[in-house]
């Protein structure tokens, strides 16, 4: 049998039903339903008389429960209108489903006794189990939904089998595979993570190529043993670093260092589970708890909690257009959830445009229902287009090309940070293997909206640290790309670094009281951070509380005070980082960079009490006084994250954990502290 084909009648503005056998007027919704149509038919096997289109589920004429497709069985089921097999909910949305659509999707299923249901839109396509003998909300979110012509045997074993994971199930799952990897190869902790990751990142690849094109799970024990290849698993790999050649993830000479038969271990462990259908959350939560297992304090340092990210990027507030750094990005965090907020902003938009449009044109009643489908199609086509991540330009290209930007000082973060952001969908390309001190790429001073960052505490930047040939040697064709993405300022950002070639790298900033002298290198970020900004930049940055309150630190606060605007500091528990490794108590600071006219203000007030003749800390006290404003204060008692790292009661923002007397979160009550400041003009 012939593959089904899409037919439309376009001067005419039609779509064909293949279920139905006629024409239908093409609205964005009914082309996302017939699309989807052919996806069941050509690539599951299902005929076309198992479906119902637009099936009234309820029998007494009532539109409110028509399901877009049903599925039978068989041919014979439908007939005899037994109880259907699979419901498939369509959307045109652009957005994430919400939960209603997922609580729709079961009732209809539960309507027919359906034991599956299927929720997709334009970006997602998610399968589900209905838990028969339980009240509804009993589901289970599975990998795949039974092909046509399953039996008995295969659908059982797509249950089992196929499954999407769980956090703690796939952190455990990791944790074994890098126990394998120890125990059968005898590799350090740090050696089997970089088998692990080189492993997971053919998988996403294979995953996002050629599964969904064949429909065959190619990342199997089975199809690596019909290999010809002596180490068909470094095949693909190899094969995954050639599709990632300009991205400079891995090294030419880069392989996967296990025996054969360990890979064939560590392939059939992970085989069962779905990454790219996968949720972005549950992925992070998952990464992250196995890195904090596994490397506690040798690596745990590079992973800031995930509740202590969620919060901070909500407390500076990324939007669309905004250009983000973390100068010390460890496995990426802040920069995949500042992605991750802001394409959710750009879709939502997209829908709410889409939908206004729709609105507009179906009360419309000079227009026929022809004209009504072909004003949205447009409309629908031309939104779309603004949103293709694969379209040069277009606002997710942007947001992913031209908009995150980090560095980390060890070559293994950076590499697992670029993998990580290509598994949540991109953004991997402004990261960078390299001192966070110095410009590169797109990183250079006065260029930032917006900075985040966890640097590292307690080291030192030595007068022996020094900037090298190679932290400025670029090829000639890399410098001419980014002289055109960025301009005049690149060349002079280029031009100071090249300066200061065999220099103390603490020449280049003001904090350090000497060429000879030392520095805490979290003290040295904050200056970078706030050369970073741009004049009105958001900054929020997490800091051993020895800065806030050390007296042989004032010079640093005084620093600060005199360059940004102190909008909120939030003490955090001692227990924050320990499951990371580290033991010191912090807090996070969020500042805002004056602008050109702020910082003319507060310096005019200094030449005011100059001129009155006061000097030292008395002028100090003095323009502070005058220079006046707010802060948001304040100190958290639980913030989502135990000693052992485990999820707790969380009062940051608001989530399902909140503690039981706190009605206002950290974050609500910020937002009411800043529209005061917007009303009283501060």
């Amino acid at each position: 049998m012939s593959a089904l084909k899409l037919k439309r009648d376009t001067s005419r503005g039609l779509i064909w039903s293949h279920v139905r056998r006629r024409w239908l007027v093409e609205t964005p919704e009914e082309t996302v339903r017939q699309q989807y149509l052919l996806t069941l038919c050509n690539e599951y096997g299902f005929a076309l008389d198992q479906i119902a289109e637009e099936m009234n589920l309820t029998g007494r004429g009532s539109a409110s429960a028509r399901a877009d497709l049903v599925i039978w069985r068989t041919a014979a089921d439908k007939v005899e209108e037994n109880a259907a097999f699979i419901i498939v909910e369509c959307k045109s949305d652009n957005v994430t489903i919400k939960q209603e659509d997922y609580d729709q999707g079961e009732n209809y299923a539960r309507l027919c006794d359906a034991p599956f249901f299927v929720t997709h839109n334009s970006r997602e396509t998610k399968y589900w189990r209905v838990e028969k003998g339980r009240i509804p909300g009993y589901i289970d979110e599975i990998e795949n939904i039974p092909h046509g012509g399953a039996s008995d045997q295969d659908v059982e074993e797509l249950v089992s089998k196929l499954r999407v994971f769980r956090e703690k199930e796939f952190a455990d799952l990791l944790h074994k595979c890098h126990n394998v990897i120890r125990n059968r190869e005898k590799k350090d902790p740090a050696a089997a993570f970089d088998e692990i990751a080189k492993i997971l990142f053919v998988k996403v690849y294979a995953e996002r190529q050629l599964i969904r094109l064949r429909r065959k799970n190619v990342f199997s024990v089975d199809v690596l043993r019909e290999q010809i290849d002596d180490d068909p698993l470094d095949g693909l790999f190899q094969s995954t670093k050639r599709a990632y050649a300009a991205d400079r993830i891995f090294d030419d000479e880069d392989r996967i260092n296990l025996k054969p038969a360990t890979g064939e271990e560590i392939v059939s462990l992970l085989e069962a589970y779905n990454l790219s259908d996968t949720s972005e959350d549950i992925k992070g939560v998952a990464f992250e708890r196995f890195l904090g297992r596994t490397f506690r304090g040798e690596i745990g340092q590079f992973f800031t909690p995930r509740c202590i990210v969620e919060f901070m990027v909500h407390m500076v507030n990324p939007q669309e257009g905004e250009i983000v750094c973390d100068p010390a990005s460890g496995s990426g965090g802040f920069l995949i959830r500042t992605f991750e907020i802001v394409r959710q902003q750009i879709l939502a938009d997209a829908d709410r445009e889409y939908g206004e449009f729709r609105s507009q044109v179906e009360s419309d009643r000079s227009c026929t229902e022809t004209e009504k489908a072909r004003k949205l199609r447009e409309k629908y086509s031309q939104i779309q287009k603004r949103i293709d991540h694969t379209e040069r330009g277009s606002r997710l290209w942007t947001l992913s090309n031209r908009c995150l930007y980090g560095t980390d000082a060890n070559d293994r973060m950076a590499r697992t940070s670029k993998m990580n952001m290509i598994m949540h969908g991109d953004g991997h390309g402004g990261v960078h293997h390299h001192d966070g001190f110095l410009n590169v790429n797109g990183i250079f001073e006065g260029r930032f909206d917006i900075v985040l960052t966890n640097p590292p505490f307690g080291a030192n930047v030595e007068p022996t640290d020094k900037v090298l040939h190679s932290d400025v040697a670029e090829d000639w064709e890399m410098r001419d790309r980014y002289v055109e993405e960025y301009g005049d300022c690149y060349r002079k950002a280029q031009d100071r670094l090249r300066a200061a070639v065999n220099r103390p790298i603490t020449t280049l900033f003001d904090l350090p009281r000497s060429p000879k002298s030392k520095i805490k290198t979290e003290v040295l970020f904050v200056e970078r951070c706030l050369d970073l900004l741009k004049p009105g930049g958001r900054l929020g940055i997490v800091l051993p509380e020895g800065v806030f309150n050390n007296p042989s630190l004032a010079y640093v606060r005084a620093f600060v005070e005199a360059r940004a605007f102190l909008r909120a500091v939030v003490s955090l528990p001692q227990e924050t980082f320990v499951s990371s490794g580290a033991s010191v108590k912090c807090s996070l600071l969020f500042l805002q960079k004056f602008t050109e006219e702020e910082k003319a203000c507060l310096e005019t007030l200094r030449e005011e009490v100059q001129a009155e003749g006061e000097s030292g800390a008395k002028a100090r006290r003095l323009v502070r006084e005058r220079f006046d404003y707010p802060i948001f204060m304040y100190e958290a008692k639980k913030v989502g994250i135990s000693a052992t790292g485990e999820e707790d009661d969380n009062e940051l923002y608001p989530n399902g954990r909140q503690p039981d007397d706190c009605a206002t979160t950290c974050l609500d009550l910020y937002r009411e502290f800043l529209a005061g400041l917007e009303n009283s003009g501060s």
